[in-house]
């Protein structure tokens, strides 16, 4: 692994830990037990390293991406969404930090890729609805809801693992499958329950419970 490499690797996993803020460059050496004047041969400051991790990442998602895109199924939406949660992970810090998203290195490269998304997210809807797995939209607005829903909450999902103290093994699957189902159709269902199975159809989370005796009663 070339030096450049080395020292991009050792920067996300400690950005990761400690918050792109926290950390300098002196910090990043000792670390890596090399002198500062050997990193700052390759990155004369931080904003440029922080620049060259970004630029591999996006090459990185954009090189899984591909694979995803042949059709706007919701199978390539559950491969998208998984895919974001595995970068989130792995470039935790970019995701996290409100400050580094808002990088004029980052900042325009998000905005792109979200609305990608979001598109991605529509076609796949609108192709449920050609094939009939998806019921046809009752209410104008309501599936452009669901896409951006869906798009929120695989891209914060990790933002409220790490608030809430989640279990960081669960992905936002089963959540986002809940805001589904009840938009499909009877052959959509079928498809689904063939695709993953009865037992992950069943359970996708704690059924809900009311509490009769304590509802408000008008």
């Amino acid at each position: 692994m070339e030096t450049k490499e080395k020292i991009m690797k050792a920067a996300t996993q400690l950005f990761n830990e400690r918050g792109y803020g926290s950390v300098n460059l002196k910090e990043l050496a000792q670390t890596m037990g090399i002198s500062r004047g050997n990193l700052t041969y390759h990155f004369k400051n931080k904003e440029i390293l922080l620049a060259a991790i970004v630029k591999k990442m996006w090459a990185k998602i954009d090189q899984e991406k591909q694979k995803t895109r042949q059709f706007p199924t919701f199978e390539n939406m559950r491969n998208q969404t998984q895919l974001v949660y595995k970068f989130q992970k792995e470039y935790a810090f970019v995701f996290l930090d409100h400050n580094v998203r808002n990088h004029p290195a980052v900042k325009e490269e998000f905005k792109t890729m979200i609305e990608q998304t979001l598109e991605d997210f529509h076609q796949m809807i609108a192709f449920g609805i050609q094939l009939g797995n998806i019921k046809e939209e009752t209410i104008p607005g309501t599936y452009y809801s669901l896409a951006f829903s869906v798009w929120m909450v695989s891209f914060y999902w990790l933002n409220q693992q790490t608030t809430r103290d989640e279990d960081m093994g669960k992905n936002a699957e089963k959540v986002l499958w809940g805001m589904i189902l009840p938009h499909m159709t009877e052959k959509g269902l079928a498809n689904v329950k063939a695709f993953f199975g009865e037992k992950f159809y069943e359970q996708l989370d704690q059924p809900f419970k009311v509490d009769e005796h304590s509802s408000i009663k008008f």
